[in-house]
């Protein structure tokens, strides 16, 4: 194995989870990550993942700040996920969020994953595609090629370009980078007023730092929607992939 194999393989790795959001897009009476899929929270199964994930040493989960309590006694407490060290309430936008998180750590990691907390279906070997290429790279994401034809349209609605699908990647979580970098990488946004990222991998771009791209997964589906969720009932029915064997979701 190579120095900088040997370097992952041996460092602490914590994992934020944020799940502040209101879920305005799916239209409920309640946050999108406390809805039932299988009999449990969507989040409860976000965590499972990491509660069982070996390279995995700690949790923090960000919410909103109402529900710090709640979250704590019947997700946390309630499903017996240890690894949950924190916690946290979250802020205005997942920016801030994920930067509340990483300041809620308890013991200082070495590597660190930023999930969606609405992404139950992340399996591990994709877990462990990003660790052994956070071994030659200082940030690891997962993507997908596109399926379809992308064009970029104008304000008025006319194509302006048909683009190269062979090299757009669409972006998943977990994203993967060292502590220093995304603890910097934050804190340098915050400094500087930027609120217009859409994912944590953006920050270390703008500081100069290359982000590598590995294979997604499609079943890693962000659950957002009415027809997300009926999607992740679908898999949920099916077993999840790189998890455990699960029986068909109740009615």
């Amino acid at each position: 194995m190579s120095e900088e194999g040997r370097w992952v393989r041996g460092r602490r790795a914590a994992a934020i989870i944020p799940a502040a959001g209101a879920g305005l897009r799916m239209g409920a009476a309640r946050p999108k990550q406390y809805l039932q899929l299988g009999g449990r929270p969507i989040l409860a199964e976000t965590l499972e993942v990491f509660e069982r994930y070996p390279r995995v040493d700690a949790v923090v989960l960000v919410v909103p700040p109402d529900d710090v309590v709640w979250c704590r006694t019947e997700i946390v407490e309630r499903y017996g996920f240890r690894k949950v060290s924190r916690v946290a309430p979250g802020g205005a936008t997942r920016q801030e969020s994920v930067r509340l998180g990483l300041e809620a750590v308890v013991e200082e990691p070495e590597i660190v994953l930023i999930h969606d907390g609405v992404r139950p279906f992340v399996a591990s070997d994709m877990l462990d595609r990003l660790f052994e290429a956070l071994a030659g790279h200082r940030a690891v994401v997962p993507g997908l090629a596109p399926d379809e034809t992308v064009k970029r349209v104008g304000a008025s609605g006319d194509v302006e370009e048909t683009l190269d699908r062979s090299v757009l990647r669409l972006i998943q979580t977990p994203q993967l980078f060292r502590w220093v970098d995304i603890r910097l990488a934050h804190e340098r946004a915050r400094i500087a007023g930027w609120t217009d990222v859409t994912d944590d991998a953006i920050l270390l771009e703008r500081s100069g730092i290359g982000v590598t791209v590995v294979e997604g997964a499609r079943e890693n589906i962000k659950i957002t929607s009415p027809f997300d969720l009926e999607r992740a009932k679908f898999l949920y029915g099916l077993g999840r992939p790189g998890h455990r064997a699960l029986k068909a979701v109740p009615e």
